[in-house]
Formats: C-alpha cells, structure tokens, sequence
C-alpha cells in the first residue's frame, strides 16, 4: 500500500502546499480544508502516515489525533507562546521574529513533544508572513516524512496567550504610528478580522499599512456597522 499523508488547513494561502509536496516528495498528499471533512473516517480510508496542520483555527477531534499521528506548527518557540492568535500576540509584545514548532497533537492545548523548529521573520503584514511561513513549514514537512524524528518533550515554563477577539482590532486605545502599523499590520491577511475605529455606527478599516516620513499611509474601508456586530 502506498504511503500517503493529509495536510489539513483551512487558510487560502497553504491551497497549494498538498501539491507542491507531492510532486517534491512523490508520496501522495491529500489536502483537507474544512472542519466537516477531519473525521476518523475520512482519515481512515487515506490511512496517512502524518496528518499535518499547518494553520488550523479549531480544536483536533480527539477521535483523529489519537488514531494518527497529527503534526501541528504553531508559530511560537513552545512553550512560549501556547495558546491562540500567536502572530498577533508576538507583534503585540515587540517580537521581530520568532520560530515555527512543529509538534505533536495531544490532549493539552501546544503541549505536545516537539519534532523541529526553524526561525521565521515577522516584518510585513500578516498576510506577508503567513506566505513566508508557508514556504518553511513546507521545507519542515519535507523533513519530517523523510527522516520520521522522534518528537521531544517541551522544556521550560509554559507562557499562555490569549486568543484575540475581533473587538481586539479597535485602534482607538493605541498611541503613536509604530503602535498603529502594528496594528494594522499583524490583521492584514485574508479571514482576519481588520483593524478598525468606530466613529458611531461608522467603521473604519484599514489595511495595506506602509511607514512614510513622519506618518502612515493606508487603505481604508468606511462601511455602516450592522446592528449584531459591536462598536
């Protein structure tokens, strides 16, 4: 029986990533894109080596991670970082770069053993570094189906983010441009909520931040906020 392998993300820029590894790697790589489609037994008739997740937002059922072996990368040096919204948390926190862990789905939320790390730099927008991320966790699943590592236990004392809610993206709290690029940047990526002010029931959102002598250029989106949603 052939080796297979799933990559399971549910972000439009890892569309390709399946197959670019199978024509590297001549294994089949078998993409899943949606919470309906990760299911013991949806798995069970691809049988994969590794069920690798590059960017996945929900929880692993419990029913797939214990039947295979499931690599999660999180954009943290583990245990650092546990927890969501990592990319924001980091640029929140003055960090200009970071690495990707690559570790091994278990009951406690990025608590798993460890396979590898490799370095990643944080400039530009979100969207920006989640292709850059892209193209390393690419190289790390190469890796990992060639040389099948042993994970390693975390080591250190655990620090926890939170995840970041959409009312998080208000700007109106932030003082001076560098916190404002910031705060542009790290929400510019497809299936993020912007960054935003509320002027009333007026919002006004703001993406492809750049940096220009004494200020900011931007563009912005002024739309009607509806009723359900909060200012």
């Amino acid at each position: 029986m052939p080796v297979r392998y799933v990559v399971a993300s549910d972000r439009p820029w890892n569309c390709g990533l399946a197959d670019r590894l199978t024509a590297r790697c001549s294994r089949e790589f078998v993409a899943i894109g949606s919470e309906v489609e990760l299911t013991k037994e949806a798995l069970d008739e691809i049988n994969p080596r590794y069920v690798f997740f590059p960017h996945w937002s929900r929880r692993i059922p419990k029913a797939v991670w214990d039947a295979y072996e499931c690599v999660v990368f999180h954009m943290t040096d583990l245990p650092y970082g546990r927890g969501g919204s990592p990319l924001q948390n980091l640029i929140t926190r003055g960090h200009e770069g970071t690495v990707i862990s690559a570790l091994r789905c278990t009951e406690g939320l990025d608590a798993g053993p460890i396979y590898l790390k490799r370095p990643l730099s944080l400039v530009g927008s979100a969207e920006e570094i989640f292709l850059r991320a892209d193209r390393i966790i690419e190289e790390m699943i190469v890796d990992i189906q060639r040389d099948e590592p042993s994970p390693s236990e975390q080591v250190g004392e655990p620090e926890v983010f939170r995840r970041r809610r959409p009312e998080d993206g208000d700007l109106s709290a932030l003082e001076g441009l560098d916190s404002w690029y910031d705060g542009i940047r790290m929400l510019d990526a497809a299936g993020y909520p912007p960054a935003h002010i509320n002027v009333g029931r007026i919002r006004l959102e703001f993406s492809n931040v750049a940096r220009r002598v004494g200020h900011l250029e931007a563009l912005v989106r002024i739309r009607i906020v509806n009723k359900e949603e909060p200012v």
